[in-house]
This record gives structure tokens, C-alpha cells and sequence, in this order.
């Protein structure tokens, strides 16, 4: 309820109460509670005309299904101006945002702007402003005068909305107590002086009740909360009294909604210890891994409504499982790698603990020779077959076992490959920031290169250690990414050992609270060693080129290159082409400049180099620059680049086109 005290002192201030005050008594705390449902209101899509022909028009169709349809006009005026307030009135007025859908006759009109001043007296506390006076006059009326059935005539019925926003409150006395133990205010920023803007008292007050269920406290209630402005000091006081409760051990775990996923292997996956102190965070993870297994399409983890009879709590999981089996096919099309096709098939509940199994074809490079003189000549397309197989869960809930094979037949521009491959391993997730994978890999592949055909069979150990801590995968605006790879391998035709290793960093700075601005940047560094470069397979050595390197560079360009000329036994197709290297060097950075909500327009330059020595060459370094668009959708980006060489090579077009989903990094 609003204070008396609050009352009195508006009125002997000579300021009236806002009216919508006055009918609700529900004044500062009970608009405190009803803020955020208040508030909410989406803009509709907006008509134009031109030459008297209305587009994207709603009024006849929203008319449609009406009861007597009245359309009415609205102007919304703050007095005095402030800068930013007229805009948080206007997105909080249903009136403003509904001015094109009709009204049902003068009763709907009158409802709708009664409603319409809770709203905005809502919004005024929203903004710390608690003796504010909102008044709405329809024909000049003020709808406190108007009857309930008054008549307003054909219309359009003009609206005016008249805002005295009144003094901005800073917070008085702050009073927080758990069991009648004070809590400093400080320690939630909630200050006396501070502002004492109605979503940021709550916001504070989610956090402190947040803070105190991270204790382990699952059963924190509120048994007090009183609010009272003053208008003659422009101060108001808080009083939040709280039931902490004690801590309390996590129990038994039930499954609801499971029908092919064994529940017990559920329970196991949600890794919630019994006998363990109650943890929010230890639910969330439990979700994230939930849904990680890719076969529900919803997971709620939660607390029990109490305690069991031994004291423990019991953990309530409740799953939706979606279609386990998939498939799908795709086409691609370059103008200098031509046409691809691709599909694949999968199950994600295979045994029914999640295993999964995906089998991949595809066929590309279709038509590519005849299309553009930087591709290699040759008739033969590209393909490649693989079938990945998946088990969560062997080693703890946090990993999963990972076993492919895979067959390949390729003609990139440095080589023809034809291999077959095996690989076995666990990934495993440290933290919800860092994974690690390890794999025991087999290999037997056939290469023809500028010095002619070689064969190769090699087993490695390839390890991975992953960081990521980018608040958006696809749209990282802030956070830092990074990549440590190493492969020891030994090559048994040659007898030759040989390690490879590469490092990638990103990070992600946004210089806006909108994220409209912001940069990132993007370093790789790799070397090879152990052997010498024509005693590394071709596909293991490092290139740089293409979207994923260096833009504006074919696929493969940025390399040492076989000389122009003939050699005896070799094969003359592959003149002019790349070697690859024993070390690497690549850097980018690019602006991502939000124009609009939806589209950013993103300058970058890259960089890059690859040497046949240990070290990189920083002297041949290869520069990109381009510009970029990005249509934001609520699956990610969708990504066009245009990257142009400034050092080309006889093999680089003059510019090259980029498009996928998510950021370039």
C-alpha cells in the first residue's frame, strides 16, 4: 500500500498524487511487484503510403473481429523535457503502440487509457520518479471526469497524454535484516544516495535472494518489504526483511518424462552428488549437460518443493525428448571451386543412453577447372565419406567417447590425396570453460605432388586443450577464445617422427553497452618439426589462404611454391603450385559496426605467412584487406565478406566472396 505518511506529504508539498495512484492504492510497492509485466510492450510494424496507396497496412485487419471499431490519434508531451524519459514513456504506453489497431467503441477506448496511466506511472518508477503526474485526456476530457459510458463519436478519437515527471528520488534509510541480522546495504549497491530506480532496487534485492541461495540455502523467502517516498526530501526509504533459512543437502534425483532415454543414465548425466550442499549453479550445469546430449528438445532441472524425511532435498528432472533420427542434403556453389552435393543420416539413440551415430557424403569440385585458371587443372571431383560414432558418459558425466572413420579422395590446389583413416578418443570438459580431447589416430593415405606419387602410413596421438570464454559462440561480442593443438606422429614408410603444433587466440572487446561497436582480434601461430618439409605428408604441413586464414587469398596460395618448370618424374600439372610449410604465422582484426539492430557492416584486414623453415618469414608476409555483412538472426550471423589481395600470387583471383553462418572468428 501507498504510506499515509507518502500521501499527506504530496499533498501539503502542493504536487497531486498521480491519479492512477490514488484508485490503486497499490502505490510505490505495489507497482514495485507489477513493474515488469507493466512495462512490456512491443512496437507493431508501421503502414506508409505513397500515391495514396497504403502499405503494410493493419487497420483493416485488425479491424476485423472488432466490436465496434474506433480508431483513434495520440501525442504523448513531457513537462519539463528530460532527456531520454519521453522514449521509455512512449515504449511503455500501449496507446502509442497500438495507435493503428482499432479500440472497441468508447468503452474499450476509456479502458485502454486506464489502464495505459498504470502503465506509465509504472514507468516513471522505472526511472525513479515517485510523485510524477500522469494525465490523459480524451476530447479534451480528462478520463477521470468521463462517465463509463461515454460516447466519443466516429473518430479518429484524439488522445492526449499530458506527463509531469516530477523529482528524481535518490534511496533514504535502507533497512535489510536476515532473521533480524542486519545486512549492509553496500554490499548490493544499495547505498543511501543511490538512485532509488524501482528495477534497480529489485535487480539488487534478486541478487542479494541469489547470493544467499549460492550458500546453499534453497528456502530464502522475503517476510518484509516496505516502501515509502517522501516528496519534500525527494528520498525513499527501503525496509527488506528475510528468511535465509539453513543449508541444505542435495537427495535423491527423479526423471519424469523420459520414454527411450534410460532415466537412470539421466540421473547420472545430470551429476547431482547426494549429500552435497544445495548449489543453483550445480542445477544449471546439470541442464547445460542435459541438453548437451543432444535428444531432448527440453530440460528442467530444479529443486524440490522440501525436504525429504531424512532432510535431504530432492532434485526434480523433467525432459522432453525430441526426434532421434535425422537427415538432410545440401548444395554448394563457388565460382572457382564449382558445384558440391552433400547429405548425411543420423540417430541420437542408438541404445538408449545417447549414443549417437552420423554417416556424411559428399561430392564436390564439380565443374571447377572450367570455371577460373587459378584451380589446378583435372577432371576429378572430390569425395568423401565418414561415419562418427558417440557415447557420453565413459569417463564421468563430462566426457564422451569418439570414434570415427572416414575415406577422402581430394585435388586442392598443392596436391592429390586418396586416404583412409581411423580414429579413437575421449573428450573430455574440465569446466564449463575448458574441454580437452585426446585421440589415438591411424592413417594410410596416397599423395601425387610436383615431385610425384608417395605413399604414407602413419599413426599420431592428436590432443586439443579448448578455452572458451565468448559470451556467443556464432556472435562473440566479448570474451576470450584459445586453442593449443599438438600431434606427436610417427610415419612408418619413411621411419620418420614428427610433431605439429599451433596455437589460435581471439578475443572480443564491445565499446557499447548496445554491443553496436566492437572489435576483435585474432592470432595463429604453428611449426612443425622432427622432419624435414618432403618428409611431412602434404596435408599434415601448414597453408594460409581463404576464409578461414587470410581473405582475399585462394585456399592454399599463401605458401612456398614449386617452380613453373618441368622435372623429370614429377608431374607437370602441379608446376606452379604450393609446397606448404613447416611454421605459420596469421593475424586479423576487423570492426563489426552495428548499423542497425539487425546488420553490421565489418572492415578487416588479415594477415599471414607460411615458411618452409621452423621459424615464419615475417618479412613475406601476405596482406588481405575486405569489408563484410552480417545479418543477425536468432540462429546467428549470416556472413558475406569480400576480400581483396594485395600481394597475389599467379594462382589469386583479384578478389574473393565469402559467405556462412556465424562470425568469421
Amino acid at each position: 500500500m501507498i504510506s499515509s505518511k507518502y500521501s499527506a506529504l504530496l499533498r501539503r508539498s502542493g504536487r497531486p498524487i498521480a491519479r492512477a495512484e490514488c484508485r490503486l492504492r497499490q502505490g510505490v510497492l505495489g507497482l514495485f511487484v507489477a513493474l515488469p509485466a507493466l512495462i512490456l510492450a512491443p512496437y507493431p510494424v508501421r503502414a506508409f503510403e505513397i500515391l495514396g496507396f497504403e502499405f503494410f497496412s493493419k487497420r483493416d485487419k485488425a479491424a476485423e473481429g472488432v466490436i465496434d471499431p474506433l480508431m483513434y490519434t495520440v501525442t504523448l508531451a513531457v513537462m519539463p523535457e528530460i532527456e531520454g524519459l519521453k522514449e521509455d514513456l512512449e515504449k511503455a504506453s500501449t496507446l502509442v503502440s497500438d495507435v493503428d489497431q482499432p479500440v472497441s467503441g468508447s468503452l474499450g477506448l476509456l479502458s485502454k487509457a486506464k489502464n495505459d496511466r498504470k502503465r506509465l506511472v509504472a514507468s516513471l518508477y522505472e526511472n525513479g520518479r515517485y510523485d510524477g503526474v500522469v494525465t490523459i485526456l480524451i476530447e479534451g476530457r480528462d478520463i477521470d471526469t468521463l462517465a463509463p459510458d461515454a460516447d466519443f463519436g466516429a473518430g479518429p478519437v484524439p488522445v492526449a497524454i499530458m506527463i509531469d515527471p516530477g523529482q528524481e528520488f535518490t534511496l533514504g534509510t535502507v533497512a535489510i535484516t536476515a532473521n533480524g541480522v542486519p545486512i549492509a546495504p553496500e554490499r548490493f549497491d544499495l547505498a543511501s544516495g543511490s538512485s532509488a530506480a524501482s528495477v534497480r532496487i529489485l535487480d539488487q534485492e534478486a541478487k542479494l535472494l541469489e547470493a544467499l541461495r549460492q550458500e546453499g540455502r534453497p528456502f530464502v523467502a522475503v517476510t518484509e518489504r516496505d516502501v515509502v517516498a517522501d516528496s519534500q526530501t525527494g528520498r525513499l526509504d527501503y525496509t527488506l526483511g528475510i528468511s535465509p533459512g539453513d543449508p541444505v543437502p542435495f537427495g535423491t534425483t527423479f526423471v519424469e518424462g523420459a520414454k527411450d532415454v534410460d532415466p537412470g543414465f539421466i540421473a547420472y548425466m545430470a551429476k547431482i552428488e547426494p549429500g552435497k550442499t544445495f548449489s543453483p549453479e550445480d542445477l544449471k550445469l546439470a541442464r547445460e549437460r542435459l541438453l548437451g546430449l543432444d535428444v531432448f528438445s527440453s530440460v528442467t532441472v530444479k529443486e524440490g518443493r522440501g525436504q525429504a524425511a531424512d532432510g535431504s532435498l530432492p532434485v526434480q528432472v523433467e525432459v522432453g525428448e525430441r526426434k532421434f533420427k535425422y537427415y538432410g542434403v545440401g548444395a554448394t556453389y563457388s565460382n572457382t571451386d564449382g558445384a558440391g552435393v552433400s547429405g548425411y543420416w543420423g540417430n541420437r539413440n542408438l541404445f538408449g543412453r545417447a549414443e549417437s551415430i552420423r554417416l556424411d557424403a559428399s561430392v564436390s569440385r564439380i565443374g571447377a577447372t572450367a570455371l577460373s585458371d587459378t584451380v589446378r587443372e583435372t577432371d576429378e571431383f572430390d569425395y568423401k565419406a565418414s561415419a562418427v560414432f558417440k557415447k557420453p558418459g565413459v569417463l564421468g558425466p563430462d566426457s564422451v567417447y569418439v570414434g570415427s572413420i572416414e575415406a577422402t579422395s581430394e585435388h586442392p590446389l598443392a596436391y592429390d590425396r586418396r586416404s583412409i583413416a581411423a580414429t579413437s578418443g575421449v573428450q573430455y570438459k574440465l569446466t564449463p570453460e575448458q574441454t580437452i580431447e585426446v585421440r589415438l589416430r591411424g592413417e594410410y593415405e596416397e599423395i601425387t605432388d610436383y615431385l610425384g606419387d608417395a605413399q604414407y602410413l602413419i599413426a599420431s596421438v592428436p590432443i586439443t586443450y579448448t578455452y572458451d570464454g565468448r559470451d556467443d559462440i556464432l556472435n562473440p561480442t566479448e570474451g576470450f577464445f584459445a586453442k593449443l593443438y599438438a600431434e606427436p606422429a610417427y610415419e612408418f614408410e619413411n621411419a620418420k617422427p614428427f610433431m605439429k603444433a599451433r596455437v589460435d587466440a581471439s578475443t572480443y572487446l564491445s565499446l557499447a553497452e548496445s554491443d553496436r561497436f566492437i572489435l576483435a582480434g585474432r592470432v595463429a601461430y604453428g611449426t612443425i618439426f622432427g622432419a624435414d618439409l618432403q618428409e611431412v605428408p602434404n596435408d599434415r604441413r601448414f597453408y594460409a589462404g581463404g576464409g578461414g586464414s587470410v581473405r582475399g587469398y585462394q585456399f592454399q596460395t599463401i605458401s612456398p611454391f614449386f617452380p613453373d618448370v618441368d622435372r623429370p618424374g614429377g608431374d607437370s600439372n602441379f608446376n606452379d603450385t604450393p609446397t606448404g610449410g613447416l611454421s605459420l604465422f596469421e593475424a586479423s582484426a576487423e570492426v563489426r559496426v552495428g548499423v542497425t539492430e539487425n546488420i553490421q557492416i565489418v572492415p578487416f584486414v588479415d594477415a599471414g605467412t607460411v615458411s618452409d623453415d621452423l621459424v615464419p618469414d615475417f618479412g613475406d608476409l601476405k596482406i588481405g584487406v575486405g569489408v563484410g555483412a552480417r545479418y543477425l538472426t536468432s540462429f546467428g550471423p549470416i556472413r558475406i565478406d569480400v576480400g581483396i589481395p594485395l600481394d597475389p600470387s599467379s594462382r589469386d583471383g583479384s578478389y574473393q566472396i565469402y559467405a556462412g553462418i556465424g562470425q568469421a572468428f
